[in-house]
Parts: structure tokens; C-alpha cells; sequence
């Protein structure tokens, strides 16, 4: 049931894009060192968010939308650019960046959970139960 209402969606993929940025940030620390290693990052959820259709099909049978589509939105990873000068073996990341990268996508997902409660509670709250 939950699934259904597009504030659970919004929030699931919210979070779903916080996790897809926190794992891609830790290669980009864990690679600090790799000669010749490009930072990595994906687009900012808003952006994502905003590009679905509104009003997506829904398939109500097997076959009912062509093969290969999918649902999930797919968020695509690409070379980052970092303001700053390359270190001497071609490495484009940078700690602090990074780690304030990471506070950003701590921050989305921490808001991601609070619509999620938010929504929630509105929802028991109209079924009458606390």
C-alpha cells in the first residue's frame, strides 16, 4: 500500500540516491592515492527527480511495456570535476571535498527519513491511530 502513494516514492528514492552517492564517495576516498584516479559523482536528486515524467505508465499485465524499461531511476555516475590543481600522478581527488560531499549526502539522507516519518504519521493520523 505504502508503495503506491508518490510521498513514499519520492522518499525511497531519495534515499536510495543518498546510498548511490555515499558508496561512489568512498571509492573516490579509497582511490585517493591511484595514480591517474578521476573523481566520480552522480546528479544532484533534484535534478533526477525532476526529469521523470510526471505522469509515468504503469505496466498492469507482463508485457504490457516494451522489454529493457525500467522503473528505477538510473543514476548515472560521471567524472567530477574538482576546482583545484591535479596532484602530480593525475589524481583529481580531494579529501576535504569529499568529506564535505559526504556530510551532503548524510544531510539527504536524513531528510529523506524525516518526509518519510512525516508522511507517515499524517497517514495514521487519518486512519484515526497514533
Amino acid at each position: 500500500m505504502l508503495e503506491k502513494l508518490q510521498i513514499f516514492r519520492m522518499a525511497q528514492g531519495m534515499a536510495r540516491h543518498a546510498s548511490t552517492r555515499q558508496a561512489l564517495i568512498a571509492e573516490n576516498v579509497a582511490n585517493a592515492d591511484t595514480p591517474g584516479y578521476r573523481a566520480r559523482d552522480i546528479a544532484s536528486f533534484r535534478d533526477s527527480y525532476s526529469a521523470e515524467p510526471a505522469l509515468a505508465l504503469r505496466a498492469t499485465r507482463p508485457g504490457h511495456l516494451p522489454p529493457g524499461e525500467s522503473r528505477a531511476p538510473a543514476w548515472r555516475p560521471f567524472e567530477a570535476e574538482r576546482p583545484g590543481a591535479l596532484s602530480p600522478n593525475g589524481n583529481n581527488v580531494s579529501l576535504e571535498t569529499e568529506l564535505m560531499m559526504a556530510a551532503e549526502a548524510q544531510d539527504e539522507q536524513q531528510r529523506a527519513l524525516a518526509i518519510y516519518r512525516s508522511a507517515l504519521n499524517v497517514l495514521r493520523t487519518s486512519l484515526g491511530r497514533k
